[in-house]
């Protein structure tokens, strides 16, 4: 099978931990890696953000990704990327023309917008992954969201016109199904992890001593909840917290958000205990999660959650707020806590439950190491999104013989 896809802002190259790169990039280059392990030709096209890329980049054997221009070749928020659809569908539309692909998978909605304008002439089918929607973001951030006006209504449109939707938690299926997606062409496949790399055996980053440790590994938006987990720590003197991502320390306070959770911290009196590391290479995440005593994922919303995930596979339990994917992936009390957004005294108390009681920890870290393992493994993940491949090939061919003359 020939596989495109198309990722517009979220490029499976990029370095991890800026405003627009997290778990998307992560995700599609974990999937497409794994189909191209089990022999599926994959092709992600991403836009181009530097003049001096390559057209093509040979990630792994049977996966490359191409450089699609549309609008500067710089990087630029990816809500600014929508004017430009237009320009790579266009230049979607050229690739497929030459060498045309059974299927796309369009990640995020411009991506969508792109591959279903690209491949209208072409009768290609395509999925759908959205990663967020535009009507739980809009309902949780209200004046501050920057989404083009647009979105919400092209995100109802792309649920109702693309082959098959894969979404990533059940919460997700609520939300389409409300847009008027048709709850039979929606399949869900939870994003996966590395369990070769994100595992329990693996070296831990040392630490000092006399202070517990709890971690946060995630992109510096205010939507995060980091901000909340800094005034957590205000009831957690024995604590230290690390915050992995976003700029570099030199350049924190330069950052908009990093910025406002450095004068968070100091109002706090807790900047002492909390070490903002910037932005990590993936092969520093491991031993920084296994490090931890608790990790904490507390957004206000949250499409999926990667981070979790990757914890429970390190054998660390998890404190997550009851949102979105995270009522999925964290099974309350079994492999981690839940705590309700945007609590931090709540957040706090729960923290010193897990801080206070080794075994506790120990009981989570290793059911949640068992979850992971039997549910999240990335190849898992691709063996049901090929799955999902295969289901649509059938209905998009009859379709074709039927419209034929």
């Amino acid at each position: 099978m020939r596989v495109a896809m198309v990722s517009e802002h979220a490029s499976p190259l990029a370095t991890l931990g800026g405003v627009d790169a997290g778990g998307q990039n992560v995700h599609v280059a974990a999937l497409a890696t794994a189909l191209a392990k089990r022999g599926t030709d994959v092709t992600v096209y991403t836009r181009r953000d530097d003049p001096s890329l390559p057209s093509r980049v040979s990630m792994a054997p049977r996966l490359v990704v191409e450089h699609v221009d549309a609008g500067p070749a710089e990087p630029i928020p990816k809500d600014d990327i929508y004017p430009y659809v237009g320009q790579l569908a266009n230049g979607l539309r050229r690739a497929w023309a030459t060498r045309r692909p059974d299927v796309v998978h369009a990640h995020f909605w411009m991506s969508g917008l792109a591959s279903l304008a690209a491949t209208q002439p072409l009768r290609i089918p395509v999925l759908q992954t959205f990663h967020a929607l535009g009507v739980v973001k809009r309902r949780h951030q209200g004046g501050k969201d920057t989404s083009p006006p647009a979105r919400i209504e092209h995100e109802v449109a792309i649920a109702r016109r693309v082959d098959q939707v894969i979404a990533t938690c059940s919460d997700e299926v609520f939300e389409l199904v409300r847009m008027g997606a048709d709850r039979h062409r929606i399949s869900i496949v939870p994003c996966g992890v590395d369990l070769g790399t994100f595992r329990p055996d693996g070296p831990a980053e040392p630490r000092q001593h006399g202070r517990h440790r709890l971690v946060v590994v995630s992109r510096l938006v205010e939507r995060k909840g980091i901000g909340d987990v800094i005034l957590a720590m205000r009831h957690l003197p024995d604590t230290e917290l690390v915050i992995a991502g976003g700029p570099s320390p030199e350049a924190l306070d330069r950052d908009p958000e990093g910025h406002r959770l450095l004068n968070l911290a100091r109002q706090a009196g807790v900047r002492d205990r909390i070490d903002f590391r910037g932005g990590l290479a993936r092969a520093d995440v491991p031993p920084l999660i296994r490090s931890a005593d608790v990790v904490v994922s507390v957004p206000w919303y949250e499409p999926f959650g990667i981070v979790p995930v990757e914890a429970m596979a390190c054998g660390v339990p998890v404190a997550g707020s009851a949102v979105g994917g995270l009522i999925d992936t964290i099974v309350d009390g079994e492999t981690g806590l839940h705590v309700p957004p945007r609590d931090p005294d709540r957040l706090a108390a729960v923290l010193r439950t897990l801080i206070d009681d080794a075994t506790l920890r120990r009981r989570l870290g290793d059911a949640g190491a068992r979850r992971a393992a039997a549910r999240y493994g990335n190849d898992q993940v691709a063996a049901a999104t090929l799955a999902c491949y295969r289901r649509v090939l059938p209905e998009v061919r009859q379709r074709a013989a039927w419209v034929s003359p």
